[in-house]
């Protein structure tokens, strides 16, 4: 509001007018005579005030009308330059962003200015012309991509904005520029991981330089060795572990990542080791009042009471789910303590404890009943299992999850028109599931039904998923099935690399075994009994083929 002294009858009448027909619902009107009462008194709270006024009511010639007489009144006003380009851009008026952009950057703060650069990509993101805001952003930056502290930063936006558009080779060219500008900043490095992410093998180059660099943060070592690991390359992500863990054996995460990564390869004296080193470097960690545990707490304490599990010594399991003090937690441990309760011969109990367990929100009742399904799977009553889904399908006939957790348990129960039907409505209501193609072409595979059409439904299931493993494996059996064994062993040991699993190595050893490598077949097995010892589909391939490990 104007000062006291400022106001006089005419104004105060504009500006009471203009806030009571923005009450009525004529937001548009109010900003009309708010804005006049701004130019009038040349006051830059009434300039904001229009401008709101103006959005409030949609209308947005209005509101780059208030916002351009705001910016022409006050043209060194950030406020007035920020509120000018999310109009612009909300208007699809990418082109006339440019201008607006350049004045903005360089009316904020010095130490402001990195954010907004770096925030770039997300202000456009809805645009439907990515390629344009590239092109435009590329001409507002021309004086930061000239400046050491800014151009890392401004290069990575603009090969972002390139990457929003499709263009990967644009993106990684931007990248390289932003890291010659400065290999220490990590802005290319974090574009170079976003670029590996969609497939663009040169980017990896970007983040290994910046991680050679004094500068360069755990996070990023942590964030390229998940992305290692997404990519099936356990090894290198070991290695990247491995140095940081050298670099700042401090560093909790690293400890936990690794921990999580030896726990997922079986490996679980290693595991055991780093997540308590895990817990011991949190408990070093000064807390700050009333902070609440971290999530990976929680994980670490879960992983454990999976090692412990494994090893039959389910007191030491208990102990550790009972340790976990996290409420999102809460339905995974009662999960994990029901499966132990089953694994103890109490079946009902287990169940029963799964149905006691709080709700959060509406989402846990779905998640407790599919809970209780894969417990009645997992101890032999495939059919209760199968009956379960189906009662809660014929209430949400459309529920995609509940469509092929039936189709699963249908097959388990011999009953694989059902499951065939329930996949078909599964992929009708979402085209991009990979995991309904998979599930159906391996069923046929695995029978010997249909093979073209089997292969064709898992290729479709690769092309949606190209890195899942599972899918990979799906594939290699399905070119066994189809007699291409040096095709589908070249698939499967991709695949197991990609991820050591049982069911994987079932399937690579019986090719192996086919080809007639003997001993390589039973190394693979043997490995993939050490991973599950007792993994259903390994344990009929040893028995089908009459294999004693």
């Amino acid at each position: 509001m104007p000062e006291t002294s400022r106001l006089n009858a005419r104004l105060l009448y504009e500006l009471l007018l203009a806030e009571l027909l923005a009450r009525e619902g004529e937001a548009q009107q109010g900003a009309a005579y708010m804005l006049n009462a701004a130019r009038r008194t040349g006051d830059e709270a009434l300039f904001k005030r229009a401008t709101e006024l103006a959005i409030q009511s949609r209308a947005g010639p209005a509101a780059l009308e208030a916002t351009r007489a705001w910016r022409q009144a006050f043209p060194d006003s950030a406020q007035a330059g920020q509120y000018e380009l999310q109009v612009l851009i909300v208007l699809g008026r990418v082109a006339e962003t440019e201008e607006p952009t350049r004045h903005f950057l360089a009316t904020l703060p010095e130490a402001e200015r990195l954010s907004f650069i770096t925030a770039l990509p997300a202000l456009y993101q809805r645009v439907p012309d990515k390629a344009e805001a590239a092109r435009v952003i590329e001409r507002a930056l021309d004086g930061a991509l000239s400046q050491p502290a800014l151009a890392p930063a401004a290069w990575t936006s603009i090969g972002r904005l390139r990457l929003q558009a499709g263009d990967k080779a644009g993106a990684l060219a931007a990248a390289t520029l932003g890291q010659k500008a400065d290999a220490s900043s990590e802005w290319p490095a974090l574009l170079g991981l976003q670029l590996m992410g969609s497939g663009e093998t040169q980017a990896e180059a970007l983040v290994e330089r910046h991680l050679s660099t004094a500068q360069a943060r755990p996070e990023l070592f942590i964030a390229y060795a998940r992305a290692l690991i997404e990519q099936g390359r356990g090894g290198d992500a070991h290695r990247q572990l491995d140095r940081l863990i050298a670099r700042a054996p401090e560093h909790p995460e690293a400890w936990l990542v690794r921990g999580a990564l030896y726990a997922d390869e079986r490996k679980d004296a290693e595991a055991e080791a780093d997540l308590r080193r895990y817990l011991s470097l949190l408990e070093a960690t000064p807390a700050t009042p009333d902070a609440e545990p971290p999530e990976g707490s929680a994980h670490a304490r879960m992983m454990l009471a999976g090692i412990a599990e494994r090893r039959g010594e389910l007191t030491q399991a208990q102990q550790w789910l009972a340790s976990v003090d996290s409420p999102e937690q809460a339905l995974a441990v009662q999960t994990r303590l029901a499966q132990i309760l089953a694994r103890q011969g109490r079946l009902e109990e287990a169940r029963q404890s799964i149905r006691a367990a709080p709700e959060r929100s509406p989402e846990d009742a779905r998640l407790k009943l599919l809970a209780e399904a894969q417990l009645l799977r997992d101890h032999g009553q495939p059919g209760q299992a199968y009956e379960l889904l189906n009662g809660a399908l014929q209430q949400t006939p459309d529920e995609e999850t509940l469509l092929y957790e039936a189709a699963m348990a249908a097959e388990r129960v011999g009953r694989f028109e059902v499951m065939e039907r329930l996949l078909r409505r599964l992929i009708e209501l979402k085209p991009g599931a990979s995991h309904a193609y998979n599930a159906l072409g391996y069923a046929l595979a695995d029978r010997n039904l249909r093979l073209p059409e089997a292969r064709t439904l898992i290729e479709k299931a690769v092309q949606l998923s190209p890195n899942d493993a599972y899918i990979q494996d799906s594939l290699g059996w399905v070119q066994f099935r189809q007699g291409n064994l040096r095709q589908a062993r070249q698939t499967l040991e991709a695949a197991f690399r990609k991820r050591p699993d049982a069911e994987i190595a079932a399937h690579l050893g019986e090719v192996l075994w086919i080809l007639g490598e003997r001993e390589a077949a039973l190394r693979v097995w043997r490995e993939g009994q050490r991973l599950e010892a007792d993994n259903e589909t390994l344990r009929k391939t040893l028995l089908r083929l009459r294999v004693r490990l």
